[in-house]
């Protein structure tokens, strides 16, 4: 990296399981080394006694700044982290959509082509992968293209994982779909997160998918069966399973406050993942956009597709999905705990990529914001790539 050591003074640290209250930061080759160490440092970066927590980790990103994963380059892939950057993301999964088979490949050979490329100047992490199908079930096919939904396939999974260069982090999965639980245990016996969405699931259904391996809940409700007194469904089952992560989209639009607050109290921080399932539109003016080939129309910041009005990922940032979570009762350490820690644990980048915490041995990677919550530094390895 060039630089030994960088000390990041009057840091009010937000680990984020713990408040340590304002101390500096020592970073040694991109890894945090200490708070209050005694040794001299290369470089000096005032937090201004703001506060400074891990960097967020987005693991269900569709696109940004009109760049589109499915569909970009490397390169784009690589803009892409850097406009991440300015909204506190110091790590992501570039999440494909369903797609024809040797489009999905391309997607995993160009993602793996950026991450061989990164380094902590062009921003956010490459984590990883996910496939947000193409094993859906059509009935909750959502903004995707259903003609490209497919049964699970082993022999598919490996020749992802091959173009990836094993980058393969999260699949979604319906668990209803004829050859699903196979694949569920399979895939999650090789430590690939298998989350559960698109789906018409029963609550019967579901628990069996957790059985088989699957671990998240994709986007809690939305193209999902929903809750039934004598039906309590696939949003319930994950729900109420202590061994699953639950993904959520809090735009006040995907879901109501209330929801938002019924899912945030049911599964707690250290089960909630913020995501922002964010397209190509995100970062950009409204207008008309295309997700997976199909067109778009973004108003007043809410994507749909042009010809049903449903709902089309979102335009979402992290940083705001945090100042949202605040609004209905998480309080600060919560809601960033929700932004990096669960959602790095979610994936194994906590002990991986060692991301997600800010202590000794853990990549230096963070966030500095301010009172309510705005970024004004985002750090990767010690290196301030971004600063309002």
């Amino acid at each position: 990296m060039g630089l030994l050591r960088v000390l990041v003074k009057n840091a009010h640290v937000l680990t984020p399981l713990g408040d340590l209250g304002v101390v500096n930061v020592m970073v040694k080759d991109g890894v945090v080394e200490g708070f209050d160490v005694e040794a001299v440092p290369d470089r000096v970066v005032d937090a201004e006694r703001y506060y400074v927590a891990p960097g967020f980790i987005d693991t269900h990103i569709h696109g940004y700044g009109g760049v589109d994963v499915t569909e970009a380059s490397a390169e784009e892939i690589l803009e892409m982290s850097g406009g991440l950057a300015e909204h506190g993301v110091t790590g992501f999964l570039a999440s494909t959509v369903a797609a024809p088979h040797e489009r999905l490949l391309q997607a995993c050979s160009n993602v793996a082509a950026a991450s061989s490329r990164w380094s902590p100047s062009k921003g956010a992490r490459i984590l990883g992968v996910h496939l947000e199908g193409p094993y859906l079930n059509p009935k909750m096919k959502g903004a995707m293209n259903e003609q490209y939904f497919r049964k699970p396939s082993l022999r598919e999974l490996d020749e992802y994982v091959s173009a990836s260069r094993g980058l393969v982090r999260q699949v979604t999965v319906a668990p209803e779909v004829e050859g699903a639980l196979e694949f569920i245990e399979e895939a999650s016996r090789r430590g690939i997160t298998v989350s559960v969405g698109h789906t018409d699931a029963t609550y019967e259904q579901a628990l069996r998918a957790v059985e088989a391996g699957a671990r998240k809940a994709n986007h809690i409700f939305n193209q999902m069966r929903g809750f039934h007194h004598r039906e309590p469904g696939t949003a319930m089952a994950l729900l109420l399973d202590t061994d699953v992560f639950v993904e959520m989209i809090v735009d006040f639009v995907h879901l109501h406050p209330a929801t938002v607050r019924l899912v945030y109290r049911l599964a707690g921080p250290l089960r909630t993942v913020l995501i922002t399932d964010a397209v190509r539109a995100a970062g950009l003016p409204d207008g008309e956009y295309t997700l997976g080939g199909l067109r778009i129309v973004v108003k007043e910041g809410v994507s749909r597709l042009a010809d049903s009005g449903a709902l089309a990922g979102s335009t979402l940032t992290m940083d705001r999905a945090v100042r949202n979570m605040t609004k209905v009762g998480a309080n600060t350490l919560e809601a960033l705990t929700m932004a990096s820690y669960t959602p790095a644990k979610s994936v194994g980048a906590l002990g991986r990529e060692r991301v997600g915490l800010l202590r000794p041995g853990y990549a230096a990677d963070m966030v500095v914001l301010d009172e309510r919550l705005e970024v004004k530094k985002t750090i990767i390895a010690g290196e301030v790539v971004y600063e309002a």
